[in-house]
């Protein structure tokens, strides 16, 4: 996926390696063995526990700059920090119904009656007749995506006074070929036939996100020589 001319990490090249098999795989299965992907993508499947182990290696991350930096950043930047890797955490969790089906804890009346799975989790909430994981984690959460993957680079790019908010508030910014690589991951799950496709999108997506944290454009700034108070 955009290998070619760039300088990558080993780690970049393991995990974008990773997600072109995961995709390939799934690929494989829909003209070879459509039973097989059936459960490739079914829930606590392979492609769902990766998905969960990209969301976690990015909160680790998160959290060991955290302390890293602690006494070296200012309270805006290692506030920012440690809510992205919190927020990692999160939907890490919420993938996995908070280990509800691993661990056969049976939901609460309240999640039995308004969650559209009957699980312990938010995203599959119904309110009022509205699919909390529709509204935010489809309609916004693209949002915030666009703006995130193509806004913010440009911004950080030509603005100078966002460049230097950007890299003292600690928000990684996507490199080029991270920010194609999403495009990519997106218009191929699409074109998977299948009614779990979206379970290869977050998959890719938390892939990706782990390598904009890894390896951001604007990497210099988790450097402990890069002080700001």
């Amino acid at each position: 996926m955009l290998m070619a001319g760039l300088k990558l990490f080993l780690t970049e090249k393991i995990t974008i390696v990773l997600i072109l098999l995961i995709l390939l795989v799934a690929f494989a299965l829909f003209y070879f063995n459509y039973p097989a992907l059936d459960i490739y993508l079914e829930e606590d499947g392979l492609v769902e526990w990766l998905t969960v182990a990209g969301l976690l290696a990015g909160f680790f991350l998160c959290l060991y700059r955290f302390f890293k930096l602690f006494r070296r950043k200012n309270w805006w930047f290692l506030l920012v920090n440690l809510v992205l890797g919190l927020l990692l955490f999160t939907a890490a969790g919420e993938e996995i119904s908070w280990g509800q089906r691993i661990l056969g804890i049976k939901s609460s009346e309240y999640f039995l009656k308004h969650n559209a799975q009957g699980e312990t989790n938010i995203h599959n909430l119904v309110v009022n007749g509205v699919k909390i994981n529709k509204l935010v984690f489809s309609t916004i959460l693209i949002a915030v995506l666009g703006i995130y993957l193509v806004v913010l680079p440009l911004l950080y790019k030509f603005n100078n006074a966002v460049k230097k908010y950007i890299n003292n508030s600690g928000v990684p910014v996507p490199r080029l070929y991270q920010v194609i690589s999403f495009l990519l991951v997106f218009a191929i799950s699409v074109l998977l036939k299948h009614d779990r496709n979206p379970e290869l999108l977050e998959c890719g997506a938390a892939a990706l996100f782990f390598l904009i944290i890894y390896n951001p454009l604007n990497k210099f700034i988790y450097s402990r020589n890069s002080i700001s108070r």
